[in-house]
């Protein structure tokens, strides 16, 4: 690790300060000394405010563990419960009618309904492929997953028969999205403009393609008759390209292991070459050096003889990471590390200065606006704080009021519980709202550890308060006045290989009125983007804000195991699969760094895994630990027999360091035991403190050879 230097009272990792210094302030036209004063300062006096507010999540955490403690073996009265969970501050008085007054937002937020990427900034070429997803191919789309129903291509070359299933599926999307007046579109034969039984959805053509639009949403069609594709085809058709990711997320939370001040650098670098629009990616690929960079933008000429500009690339949000973690980075005057939130909001927002003063060749927000999603709040007045840290960076910065926009992330229950509350506490900034079913099950255990053995982890989704949180984010986000000016987001697909079940089952998240929900792949967004032309979400939104709110009861009803008797079978099946999915993402997260990757689960599909995964894992089995529904020395001998599994699993990666036999040497192994056994112990159920300890002790091991 690099020594630390001296800024106005901080200690900076000096790779650090070089990089501020250098590269993101003296294009702003800031001078350092002044930006380090002022950060200093903010920080004075905003991370005891952070620390206070942690100190009050353990309190009420404290006193709802004594609340079920006492009342152990009592049926749980609702109204007995929300006056306790009223009484001690944790449900707050719902606020007066109020409408959220988020100005300059990005159409792609406000005003569209789409596909949402998101993607650890760690790696570039991820990166680079997820800012480059908003237009994607449909044809490939379809040729190379499961998504359309017909036989696999065979190896070897271009499968006519497969590519022959492919354009008569895109045919019948064409026909639904963009219906022919007395003809199928299967009888166009590309001669002139297709007689579409909307004009208005033809936008423009030029030598090569039409432009259409539907549902707000853009299609191109690829007219290439010398195509190889183009040749099998009538009308010359090579290509449908759908508008896709409108928006995306780059991570520097659950989907990355950053640890100290290295990490955080190269974050906040590929950050930078995105606001700059110059971020370049290296790899090798089938034996070559491919290289990628951004897209530039898209243009047409229109019949007036304008040129209409079609944004090239999706409009790119940062998510911070929450307020728990601290960080080496940067050292405050009395030598604590500084709440890693802080140091996040405010070089994110300086290096998105870049973008607002148009530095580089490319333009993330047209509206002038920096866009951070803010993860794992707990309640109004921690929204309350994050609003007053953009505030104070705004300041720091000399932006405009509001000039940052935040994204709230609906993941803890105490949000969800006070959501109304949550948003009006940054209702001038607030330009997404979201759900995240996996860390608000975690919490959901969490919460309520002392109250019983919870059910098994795969029923969670069909339990009752599922239902009424994800109705409620979508309810309070309407009646706050959201639509229009912000997005309604729903949860990630996480089975990225999976394209034919994500298109039968995802398309109930734009039914439910959210215009936007997270997908795996730039693949998997225009899949995804296809349900936006089957369903128009505006029009949905209009519906649901005649429909009642779930109440509270519902939302607040714990999903215990009540009179539920396991069988030893059942038990150790729970346990293998928590096990199971715990160890293959730690031991990627300890060895390796890697946040987020397709980890294979016990049954060897690949599924997308995160901290919040890995959280409901952990808590699930610490939960049933205390309760005694399984012993310790059962989870330690399922952990031990999924530690071999896992490495079986992993034999291919040269690089892997097997678990088994190693129990006392393998960080990542001893990382997962402590995630479980001292889990009722854990910060709200969170992983990142015993991950970042063992990784930090992971990385000064190698760094010693």
């Amino acid at each position: 690790m690099n020594a630390h230097i001296a800024k106005a009272g901080l200690q900076v990792d000096a790779a650090l300060a070089r990089f501020i210094d250098h590269d993101v302030l003296p294009p702003l036209g800031m001078a350092p000394e002044a930006f380090w004063a002022g950060f200093s300062a903010l920080t004075e006096r905003l991370a005891p405010v952070n620390r206070a507010l942690l100190a009050k999540r353990d309190a009420l955490q404290t006193q709802i563990d004594a609340w079920h403690t006492e009342r152990k073996g009592k049926a749980i009265d609702p109204a007995e419960y929300r006056a306790f969970l009223s009484e001690i501050g944790y449900l707050v008085p719902e606020p007066a009618p109020f409408t959220i007054g988020t100005q300059n937002v990005d159409r792609e937020i406000a005003l569209m309904a789409g596909p949402q990427l998101v993607v650890p900034v760690l790696n570039d070429r991820f990166v680079l492929n997820a800012a480059n997803a908003r237009w994607g191919s449909l044809y490939d789309a379809w040729y190379g997953t499961d998504a359309l129903d017909a036989p696999a291509a065979l190896p070897g070359g271009y499968d006519q028969a497969r590519g022959a299933a492919v354009i008569k599926a895109g045919r019948a999307f064409l026909d639904t999205a963009l219906p022919l007046a007395g003809m199928s579109w299967a009888d166009w034969d590309g001669a002139g403009t297709p007689p579409l039984a909307d004009p208005a959805a033809f936008i423009a053509a030029k030598p090569g393609g039409m432009l259409f639009a539907h549902n707000g949403l853009h299609i191109e069609l690829v007219i290439d008759p010398a195509h190889p594709v183009g040749q099998t085809d009538k009308a010359g058709l090579a290509d449908i390209v759908l508008e896709s990711a409108l928006t995306a997320i780059v991570d520097l939370e659950d989907s990355i292991a950053a640890v100290d001040a290295e990490d955080k650098l190269l974050a906040y670098r590929n950050w930078l070459g995105l606001m700059r629009g110059d971020l370049v990616a290296s790899f090798q690929k089938g034996g070559k050096t491919m290289t990628r960079a951004l897209d530039g933008d898209r243009e047409w000429p229109l019949a007036d003889g304008t040129t209409l500009t079609l944004p090239g690339r999706s409009v790119l949000f940062v998510r911070n990471v929450g307020h728990l973690m601290t960080n080496p980075a940067i050292l405050l005057a009395d030598g604590s590390e500084i709440p890693e939130g802080i140091m996040d909001a405010a070089i994110t927002s300086a290096i998105g200065m870049h973008d607002l003063k148009r530095l580089g060749a490319l333009t993330n927000s047209r509206a002038g606006s920096i866009y951070i999603v803010k993860p794992k709040m707990h309640g109004p007045e921690e929204a309350a704080f994050t609003n007053d840290l953009f505030a104070a960076v705004e300041d720091l910065l000399g932006l405009a009021r509001n000039t940052v926009k935040v994204g709230v992330m609906d993941e803890e229950r105490r949000t969800s519980a006070n959501l109304g509350a949550c948003i009006a506490a940054v209702k001038d900034r607030i330009c997404f709202i979201n759900t995240g079913f996996l860390d608000r099950t975690g919490d959901e255990i969490h919460t309520s550890m002392q109250a019983g053995p919870m059910i098994r982890k795969g029923a969670m989704k069909a339990s009752g308060w599922i239902a009424a949180y994800e109705k409620r984010n979508v309810c309070i986000g309407l009646a706050d006045g959201l639509s229009g000016r912000a997005q309604i987001g729903k949860g990630m697909w996480a089975a990225p290989d999976m394209m034919h079940d994500m298109m039968a089952q995802k398309i109930a998240h734009p039914r439910t009125g959210a215009n936007t929900a997270w997908v795996p792949s730039p693949t998997a967004a225009t899949l995804h983007a296809m349900h936006y032309h089957a369903v128009d979400v505006f029009a949905v939104q209009a519906q649901v804000r005649a429909e009642t709110t779930p109440g509270l009861d519902a939302l607040l009803a714990i999903p215990l195991a009540e009179g539920t008797n396991w069988s030893e079978a059942e038990v150790q099946e729970e346990l293998d699969n928590n096990a199971q999915g715990l160890l293959g993402y730690v031991v990627r997260w300890i060895d390796h760094g890697v946040g987020c990757s397709k980890v294979p689960d016990i049954n060897d599909v690949g599924l997308m895994e995160d901290r919040a995964t890995l959280r409901i894992s952990s808590q699930h089995i610490a939960n049933w630990l205390l309760h005694g529904v399984c012993s310790e020395a059962q989870v330690m001998a399922s952990l031990q027999r999924m530690a071999a599994k896992v490495d079986a699993q992993n034999a291919g990666d040269p690089l892997y360091e097997p678990m088994a036999g190693n129990w006392d040497t393998s960080y990542a192994f001893r990382a997962a035991c402590d995630l479980v056994f001292k889990g009722t112990a854990q910060p709200s159920g969170y992983t990142e403190p015993l991950l970042h300890a063992w990784r930090a002790k992971k990385k000064a091991a190698l760094a010693a050879g």
